[in-house]
């Protein structure tokens, strides 16, 4: 259903009423010209990307491009890709922009994060209440209030409205679930695009984005999305007031409950600086779509990503506990494991493999792509390859103690069995990276053909580092099987000796 469908209100206000509109002439001028010049600053300097993504083990590049901006050190995950963020001034962090206009841009952004949190907050407190329109004009008088006194001052008002929210709602749980802690932004221009895959469901027509939960969120909270479709709105509206239905030249955003092709879609344009919020659980409940109209389009999609695994202060948290186990000789400087116990190499092992596969790799198969706004994250990234190459030190360490004399057959095989299953991952791994790698550039064709030159690019420096990583490691398998006989309870003798000479 659309705008002119008899029965669309009704829908919306009984299967969709944890979507909330707010057109552009709610928003402040001033506020719309920052974030608009801000797009357009970031695609002048060609700071939009495509994506390389995973999606049931194939390869896809995303019609979409996209940044993302946030919190310093945060990261977001999505379709097996992680994205860094470009951080937004933020105090005590010292962020050196590529330009003064990238500053501004990013300042922009979290202004604009600052604002759709507020409107989250007024969003959440109105969704079943009768509170009254002062109550709502409160919070809108002043955009630039401090966040936590204008919920305290309304702290009677979310003790009532407990259906909205989970069983120990209180202020922090609003706080938590509307705290944006990055944005996505998002671009395409749909002219540009090959071919654009259509709604399956409802006949909806073009997609931008097909339909899909977001991913890595913090349950129960709240997305918020800004949409500015460039220059062209008036031929936008006579068309609009022409069509039937959807207007194919215009932008929507597609809803429809998960998992049922019952109930009728929704389907609301987006004009130039309209806004929308997806409330509490509706992420989970519903799933959404990004209809693609006939005009370029940006949006700046705000985000509380559950960040539990996915920033710096915890992978640095995780590779400091694992280097406790590594110890230097103060005579000798031998380095040397302060313990073999299965739980302990374990732990270090794994964390390797986070460090490596979730980081390092991920972070340098988009190449050079984040320092076309700042070198912010190249230091940390030294840091963890610095971790990363002790860690490496460690799994020798341990291929070297478990072939020594004074192991006990009951010791070298508790060690091995802990130990096996996550070096044949790390090595599956390592070899699928490779693949990937070697496959987008002997058949690039096949996945990175939308992808731009500098991004093909991006993908040959991957390579080199996948194959000198992956080779490192076969060397630490080849040592691993022929370190001792009793490695044969896991594979028979013929086959752990010949997979040893081949390495």
């Amino acid at each position: 259903m659309t705008l002119g469908d008899a029965g669309f209100h009704q829908l919306w206000k009984t299967k969709y009423s944890k979507l909330i509109f707010r057109k552009s002439d709610a928003i402040p001028e001033e506020l719309h010209r920052v974030v608009q010049e801000g797009f357009l600053t970031l695609r002048k300097h060609d700071c939009f990307f495509q994506d390389l993504v995973r999606i049931k083990g194939k390869d896809f590049v995303t019609p979409v491009s996209r940044i993302l901006i946030g919190n310093p050190g945060c990261t977001y995950k999505y379709l097996n890709t992680r994205l860094f963020t470009v951080p937004w001034p933020t105090e005590g962090y010292e962020i050196k922009y590529c330009s003064p206009q990238i500053h501004d841009a990013c300042k922009a952004l979290i202004k604009l994060n600052d604002y759709l949190h507020i409107e989250a907050v007024q969003a959440l407190q109105g969704q079943n209440s009768s509170e009254t329109k002062e109550t709502k004009d409160s919070l809108v008088i002043d955009r630039e209030q401090n966040f936590d006194a204008s919920i305290k001052e309304k702290g009677s008002v979310l003790k009532d409205q407990s259906s909205c929210y989970v069983s120990d709602d209180d202020y922090t749980s609003l706080k938590n679930r509307t705290s944006f802690n990055l944005t996505l932004l998002n671009y395409m221009d749909p002219l540009q695009m090959l071919y654009l895959k259509q709604e399956p469901y409802f006949g909806m027509g073009n997609m931008a984005v097909s339909w899909h939960h977001d991913e890595n969120l913090v349950a129960r909270s709240t997305v918020a999305v800004y949409s500015y479709s460039c220059e062209g709105s008036a031929v936008e509206e006579s068309n609009e007031q022409i069509l039937n239905g959807r207007d194919p030249a215009v932008w929507h955003v597609g809803l429809k409950v998960a998992w049922d092709i019952e109930t009728p879609g929704l389907a609301i344009p987006l004009h130039q600086g309209d806004c929308y919020l997806m409330l509490d659980d509706l992420n989970m409940t519903h799933q959404h779509c990004v209809l693609a109209g006939f005009l370029p389009r940006f949006s700046s999609t705000h985000r509380v990503a559950d960040c539990s695994r996915g920033t710096l202060e915890y992978i640095f948290g995780q590779c400091e506990l694992a280097l406790q186990n590594l110890q230097t000789d103060s005579d000798s400087m031998a380095l040397s494991l302060k313990s073999l116990e299965a739980a302990v190499v374990k732990q270090v092992e794994e964390t390797h493999n986070e460090v490596e596969f979730e980081w390092l790799r991920q972070f340098w198969f988009q190449g050079k792509r984040y320092l076309k706004c700042t070198d912010w994250w190249l230091k940390p990234m030294a840091r963890l390859e610095e971790f990363w190459r002790k860690m490496e030190v460690m799994t020798s360490l341990v291929l070297c103690e478990v072939g020594k004399e004074d192991q006990t057959v009951e010791q070298r095989n508790e060690t091995i069995s802990c130990l096996l299953l996550v070096l044949i991952e790390r090595q599956k791994l390592r070899k699928e990276w490779t693949a990937s790698s070697s496959h987008q550039l002997d058949e690039p064709s096949q996945v990175t053909h939308s992808l731009p030159s500098k991004q093909k690019c991006n993908s040959i420096q991957r390579t080199d580092s996948c194959r000198l990583w992956m080779y490192t490691q076969e060397l630490h398998i080849g040592c691993f099987m022929l370190v001792d006989i009793n490695f044969s309870i896991l594979y028979p003798p013929t086959q752990a000796c010949t997979i040893g000479l081949k390495r």
